[in-house]
């Protein structure tokens, strides 16, 4: 794959890859900037591993959005001895909170909005800002030291709910391709309810049914007892 160098732009010690449709981080980038950027931003690119990122002995802010990572990405392995007063930042399109832990666990900024594992309105109507909140215990128990989460400074209460009983609120894991697919199933429509007997269902045999109705309607606004003037017709 063919890699335009005039397109990264550096300004001090951030640099930004934005939006190159690379598959992945070319040696270059490291080679050249390595030891001196402090904030990488990739987002918005088609990587779909972050190893080369092994290279950047210095970096302090990493933003990975809108890529193609997967759940088994793996970061390098944590910065030599000496260069553990770092504090990462990472913003990620996939669910890294265990990895997070072992290879970053002086992490204080994290942010995991849009995706699955974090349940809030962005990426499913179904949860809401109690779901949101359980989330945030269960991501404070494991990333003691985080000051931000998604885009809430944490509070004192929240790292005490979060001692107390952030350990029970293990985010459930978001269905695969396969789960999806079985729940798009055919044979998973026979279960919604409809008012015909079971022979009359086969569109390709369709038989008349004379039978009652559920629904019985009464009162005055009932369409059998509305009366219509000529000016209506």
């Amino acid at each position: 794959m063919a890699y335009n160098e005039s397109m990264v732009v550096v300004n001090g010690s951030q640099v930004s890859c934005i939006g190159l449709d690379w598959e992945d981080i070319p040696d270059f980038i490291g080679a050249k900037y390595g030891e001196l950027a402090r904030r990488l931003d990739l987002s918005f690119n088609q990587l779909r591993s972050l190893t080369a990122l092994k290279a950047f002995s210095q970096l302090e802010e990493l933003i990975v959005d809108n890529n193609l990572l997967g759940n088994d990405l793996r970061l390098p392995s944590s910065p030599p001895t000496e260069c553990q007063q770092l504090r990462p930042k990472f913003c990620c399109e996939v669910a890294l909170l265990e990895h997070l832990v072992e290879v970053t666990p002086a992490l204080e900024y994290l942010s995991l909005l849009g995706n699955e594992a974090c349940p809030n309105q962005l990426v499913s109507m179904d949860k809401d800002e109690d779901d949101y909140q359980r989330y945030r215990y269960f991501v404070l128990h494991k990333l003691t030291n985080l000051k931000f989460l998604d885009t809430r400074r944490v509070t004192q209460w929240e790292r005490s709910e979060a001692e107390a009983r952030g350990a029970f609120m293990k985010v459930v894991k978001p269905k695969n391709d396969q789960d999806t697919a079985r729940d798009l199933r055919p044979e998973s429509a026979t279960t919604l309810y409809t008012p015909l007997p079971r022979g009359s269902r086969d569109a390709r045999n369709h038989k008349g049914v004379f039978t009652k109705c559920r629904y019985v309607y009464y009162g005055k606004h009932s369409e059998g007892n509305r009366f219509i003037r000529n000016d209506q017709l």
